[in-house]
């Protein structure tokens, strides 16, 4: 796998996905340090002149009248220990890793004044495999620099890391990786922790879970259809073009591209339920959250976003508000929202097909009948599972307090609604595991059902894993097989969807 190359532009969800999650090793483009060396340069006068500098020759938060003169790089340290007060269990690997990568995109966009050599020394951290022991509490979005401090302090050589699958000192790992711990330069300790990196890096690999999950989604809501007996005109693409609302076009032509087939079946219904019926609304607006995500996170991981900024080509160096999220935390308020919807739907047409007999279709997806249970106690598990994704769908970006004396009294929470909205996706899947196992099982009901291409490699993908019910059996244990098979992505059925949440 080829390096991903920063060029203080271009950084993709998917880039932070591959680094992060395969692997992938990082190089710079000698662009950004030339650029890097004269915001550098621009940072040095501008203090040598006088001027205040916040984080450089004055405190932070509440002591930001208080001035500070001496040893630069001692203030810089000072500055790490006295905000390192993130507690909680550590961020997985991937999550640091993506992390990293974030502050690194970032800084390269070179508006942080940060010295090359602090710049280098996070990438070399990074493509050698040295990870910070980041815990996860802390931030409130308003910058993610209590939970950054760990990242700063690791390339100093203080904390603890993760290397080679261990946990040791900091220190250490950076001997064993043969790499030295640097020595701040005057701002450098504050241009590596103050930015919303956590919330950008982990954000991406969100970003790009829901992407699969989405696609899952489809197949399974397709094989619904087919073992439903639904009704296919609600695909036709002249419906969704008198109404062409929030990408319901692409949703309704990704379930026709897998529903496509020689010859139509009859449809055995006028009008499905709402679940099935309103199924490319429902998922057109998950797309259309999807996209919005997109947008502010790949803003957020190409921008310069520090304060104070350094603007290079005017000679400035000025205070901003940059390193707050707003947008960032409403676009994963919408997604959740969007993602619970998606899995409202899927519920409903769940229980559509596990209960009392709907189309032809025997009650409880029971071949044997009589007093077998079928598939309808997963009813409830489902009804379970839904009242927790209903849970973290409640908006957290209102939840902040006036901290610091009052200096910083508003806050986006973006942290947690990027984190409430993985735990989200983590649960969808298993409701999107108990529409495929009920979809294949309606389709193995109806005898002599030809199954289109698409949704044929979407059954067969199920039956690999999951064996047709002909008498009762632990429902839950295969429900466990299948949702591992969509959440690791080992499962085949994904290569059918089609690219229209790209």
């Amino acid at each position: 796998m080829s390096a991903l190359v920063l060029t203080g532009a271009g950084v993709s969800v998917e880039d932070v996905a591959a680094v992060a999650r395969a692997g992938r090793k990082v190089e710079v483009e000698p662009a950004v340090i030339e650029r890097l060396d004269k915001a550098r340069k621009v940072l040095d006068q501008v203090a040598a002149s006088g001027q205040q500098i916040y984080g450089l020759n004055t405190g932070l938060g509440a002591n930001l009248g208080t001035s500070v003169e001496g040893d630069a790089s001692a203030f810089q340290r000072q500055l790490l220990e006295g905000r390192s007060g993130a507690v909680g269990e550590p961020l997985p690997q991937e999550a640091v890793r993506a992390t990293m990568l974030a502050r690194a995109a970032m800084l390269a966009v070179g508006g942080s004044g940060i010295s090359p050599a602090a710049f280098t020394a996070l990438v070399d951290a990074f493509n050698a495999g040295v990870h910070p022991v980041m815990p996860q509490l802390g931030s409130i979005g308003a910058g993610d620099l209590v939970l950054m401090a760990a990242l700063a302090r690791l390339l100093t050589g203080d904390g603890e890391a993760d290397y080679q699958g261990r946990r040791m000192p900091a220190a250490k790992a950076l001997m064993m990786a043969r790499l030295a711990p640097i020595s701040l330069a005057p701002k450098d300790g504050l241009s590596l922790i103050n930015a919303s990196a956590v919330s950008a890096g982990t954000g991406a690999l969100v970003l790009a879970d829901a992407l699969s999950a989405f696609a899952q989604q489809q197949q399974a809501g397709a094989l619904t259809m087919e073992g439903f007996g639904a009704n296919r005109t609600i695909l036709d693409p002249r419906l969704h073009l008198a109404r062409p609302a929030a990408c319901q076009q692409l949703a309704a032509k990704g379930l026709r591209d897998l529903l496509a087939r020689d010859e139509e079946p009859t449809p055995t219904t006028l009008q499905d339920p709402l679940s099935i019926r309103c199924m490319p609304s429902i998922h057109g607006a998950l797309i259309q959250a999807i996209d919005q995500a997109r947008l502010a996170l790949e803003i957020e991981l190409n921008a310069a976003a520090d304060n104070p900024l350094v603007l290079g080509d005017d000679g400035l160096v000025l205070s901003t508000g940059n390193f707050h999220t707003a947008s960032l935390a409403l676009a994963f308020e919408t997604l959740g929202l969007a993602i619970a919807q998606c899995a409202a739907a899927s519920v409903a047409r769940f229980i559509q097909l596990a209960g009392s007999g709907r189309n032809g279709l025997p009650r409880y997806l029971s071949p044997v009948g009589g007093a077998s249970a079928g598939f309808v106690p997963l009813q409830k598990t489902a009804t379970a599972i839904l009242a927790g994704i209903r849970h973290k769908a409640n908006p957290v970006m209102l939840d902040f307090l006036a901290v610091s004396e009052g200096v910083e009294d508003h806050a986006t929470q973006t942290p947690l609604a990027v984190s409430k909205c993985a735990g989200m996706i983590a649960l969808w899947r298993r409701l999107i595991a108990f529409e495929l196992m009920a979809a294949a099982q309606a389709v193995d009901l109806r005898d002599g059902l030809k199954l289109a291409p698409g949704t044929a490699a979407v059954h067969t993908a199920v039956r690999a894993h999951v064996a047709m019910l002909r008498e009762d059996r632990p429902l839950g244990t295969d429900a466990e097989v299948l949702h591992a098979m969509l959440a690791d992505g080992t499962w085949q059925g994904a290569a059918m969807i089609g690219k229209e949440a790209e």
